[in-house]
């Protein structure tokens, strides 16, 4: 079975005015089809980097990168069935949602720009699917609570029913209270869509509440691949 995710010597490198940083150092690892695999260290480790990279968003890198066997290309951006393959929910939703577009028009816009017929109908599916009401779509971002925003998010990131979902430390802006919710939610989702997940955080717990196995990160480097009794016995 082709892999959801190949990463072979992976690197990325900043130059900060002074000297050259690696960020990412030669980091390999395979995501099978249908897992959660989690990326996990302290902060600056280059796991954020990594998921900007499979995202497409940070294109100055080395090395090889593959999604359901479709390679990447370092500089340019991904093209073709690889664009809506691979979505990304970010850190935080307050941040990634337009403070002055209605959740109707930030789900509805993909939808017409991908040329996807009913797009209200659509919009309104994946809002049930997050476990929204249709009544907050006439509503801005700041008239949601945390959680609402990141399950918007989140419906906004499956609208193309991608097959890989990029998740950038989602719960860290949340209240203890809201974590799980959103948890559960990924979760239930991940079975419903048939996706695979590829999961940011610097907690522990949260990777081995979700995941099934996960690569630990320091200084650019992956340290280590850790199946479940693994993780749960970090």
């Amino acid at each position: 079975m082709t892999a959801a995710l190949e990463l072979d010597r992976l690197s990325v490198h900043f130059y900060n005015g002074r000297h050259d940083i690696a960020a990412v150092r030669e980091a390999s690892l395979s995501i099978a089809a249908g897992t959660s695999f989690g990326l996990f260290g302290p902060s600056g480790c280059g796991k954020s980097t990594v998921l900007r990279v499979v995202a497409g968003i940070e294109l100055g890198w080395s090395g090889q990168v593959a999604a359901f066997g479709t390679p990447y290309r370092a500089g340019q951006k991904p093209q073709g069935r690889l664009r809506r393959d691979v979505q990304m929910v970010f850190q935080d939703p307050y941040a990634s949602l337009h403070p002055r577009h209605s959740i109707r028009r930030t789900l509805e816009e993909p939808l017409i720009v991908n040329g996807i017929a009913d797009a209200r109908r659509v919009a309104a599916e994946a809002l049930a699917a997050v476990g929204l009401p249709p009544d907050i779509a006439p509503r801005t971002p700041n008239a949601l609570s945390g959680g609402q925003r990141q399950r918007v998010a989140i419906a906004r990131a499956l609208l193309l029913k991608p097959r890989l979902l990029l998740l950038d430390e989602p719960t860290s802006a949340l209240d203890m209270s809201v974590q799980a919710e959103i948890l559960n939610l990924l979760m239930d989702l991940k079975a419903a869509y048939g996706m695979t997940l590829l999961l940011v955080s610097h907690d522990r717990d949260v990777i081995a509440h979700v995941c099934d196995s996960a690569a630990r990160m320091r200084a650019g480097l992956i340290e280590a691949i850790l199946d479940r009794p693994a993780l749960a016995a970090v």
